[in-house]
């Protein structure tokens, strides 16, 4: 798939990345997302927008050291990934990494080229950057799935 279905939004402060990821959460974001942004991108922040939005209650703290947070919802689960202090892709299999991947699952990976070679590809890549005072989302579908979550996306960024 190519990368010709590249869009942009701009997002101003982090009130509106919590409002991008509730926009990503109604657009029925599932599968594998690869986030990707140097630290202090907004890649946490993005995904509490994403995980509240689809009907968690209460807070949602970054997996740095556990890895991995589950949040088992009513119609879904969601496994929020951040691989920066993963030391050897094959650690992921020692935790079962494999059966976080399954058909109702929406699994967001930060720091995804840690666990290379240990991981499914991704559908859909998302890469967060400083742009003036904000931050630019570029959203790049990479699966079907990914094209659909895009074609159902609505957020305005004005």
């Amino acid at each position: 798939m190519s990368g010709d279905q590249l869009q942009s939004f701009f997002i101003a402060d982090e009130a509106a990345m919590v409002a991008f990821g509730g926009s990503l959460a109604a657009s029925g974001l599932g599968g594998v997302v690869f986030l990707n942004g140097d630290l202090g991108m907004g890649k946490t922040t993005l995904c509490r927008g994403i995980i509240q939005s689809a009907g968690h209650q209460g807070a949602v703290k970054s997996p740095t050291y556990t890895l991995v947070e589950p949040y088992e919802l009513e119609d879904r689960d969601i496994y929020h990934f951040d691989l920066y202090r993963l030391g050897d892709p094959e650690e992921l299999e020692y935790f079962g990494v494999r059966d976080y991947f399954h058909d109702n699952a929406l699994c967001l990976i930060e720091w995804p080229e840690k666990g290379e070679g240990v991981l499914p590809p991704a559908d859909m890549l998302l890469n967060i950057t400083v742009q003036n005072e904000g931050r630019l989302i570029e959203l790049q579908p990479q699966t079907l799935k990914g094209q659909q979550l895009l074609a159902n996306l609505q957020f305005d960024s004005e």
